[in-house]
């Protein structure tokens, strides 16, 4: 399939040819993953891409300073959620609930100051989730929109205790101005080059009206997407949370077993939703991939074991035999 790259990818790609320091080359790159478009023609390029990222990153000594370390932060898991909101919005106090992460948490404003990665479990896969700064007009650091851009989505956190309308409004100008717009809700503009899938959590719905809030605030978007209430304090919502935050990233579990064996299918593979028999194996190993003869897939098939060929499509938990 081809990659079909829009203009803009090759205009910052000018400008990785041109720049001269490992800031300025992960910068570019940055942009041009963040521009290209997504679908299988463009998968190979995007691993290249990053791993060109973490070579310049490990070159350059990406620990060095907090510059670099909150603008190159490694991808882990099954995919790199960045959280955005409102000072006092609850999001260091909801990454310190779902995941290992030491982060600040206060009853102050401005409290985080870098950005903080943390794995947070969903079942049988992790997903990385980023905490960040408060998204706040002329205090914005220029690092922000970095990791904003190489984030696969952002979970964005409101206060449904103050006003979360307001709270949206703001953030969508804010991200303008980076360039960034939130699927389903920024209105579609020329100057907006990086579209980010996002999830909406209201926080603090333990509060009293909080919920009633909610609803009104669901209505005033008018279902263009959905809002999930939490509260970081109690725990309410937040499995429900975790599972839409799965969701946002677009992909499927895999399970791969050898021929004639079953038990304890480990962990699975991560795939881009639309993956492939092919896929999987090229992400067991190259080899896998250019050896294949067929599969046998348990799942997604009208029975189970049915035998495939490399370009069956897969879904989520199936079980894979590759035969080589």
């Amino acid at each position: 399939m081809p990659a079909n790259l829009p203009p803009q990818y090759y205009a910052a790609e000018a400008v990785f040819r041109k720049a001269r320091t490992a800031e300025e080359k992960i910068a570019a790159i940055e942009d041009m993953i963040a521009i290209m478009p997504k679908h299988k023609g463009t998968d190979h390029l995007k691993a290249e891409l990053r791993a060109r990222i973490a070579k310049l990153s490990e070159e350059s000594g990406k620990r060095a300073t907090l510059h670099r370390t909150t603008r190159t932060i490694p991808r882990e898991g099954a995919g790199q959620i960045a959280l955005v909101g409102p000072t006092n919005s609850g999001k260091s106090q909801l990454v310190a609930r779902v995941t290992n992460a030491a982060v600040t948490v206060g009853d102050y404003a401005f409290t985080t100051r870098t950005a903080t990665p943390g794995m947070m479990e969903f079942e049988d896969v992790k997903v990385q989730l980023v905490d960040m700064p408060a998204l706040a007009p002329q205090i914005v650091e220029s690092w922000v929109s970095s990791v904003l851009k190489r984030a696969d989505a952002l979970l964005v956190v409101l206060d449904l205790s103050a006003g979360p309308a307001a709270q949206l409004e703001s953030i969508v100008a804010q991200l303008a101005k980076m360039r960034m717009g939130l699927t389903g809700i920024t209105p579609g503009a020329p100057d907006i080059l990086y579209w980010k899938p996002v999830v909406i959590a209201g926080n603090k719905a333990d509060l009293p009206g909080a919920i009633e809030e909610c609803v009104s605030f669901k209505q005033k978007l008018g279902g263009k997407v959905d809002v999930t209430p939490i509260s970081a304090l109690t725990g309410a919502g937040i499995e429900a949370l975790k599972r839409r935050l799965f969701d946002v990233l677009g992909v499927i579990r895999v399970y791969t077993r050898a021929p004639g064996e079953k038990g304890d299918l480990g962990e699975p593979l991560v795939l881009d939703a639309g993956g492939t028999v092919e896929d999987a194996a090229r992400g067991l190993h190259k080899d896998f991939a250019a050896k294949l003869k067929y599969a046998r897939v348990w799942g997604s098939g009208k029975h189970d074991g049915i035998q495939v060929r490399r370009g069956h499509v897969l879904q989520d938990k199936d079980i894979i035999e590759l035969h080589v």
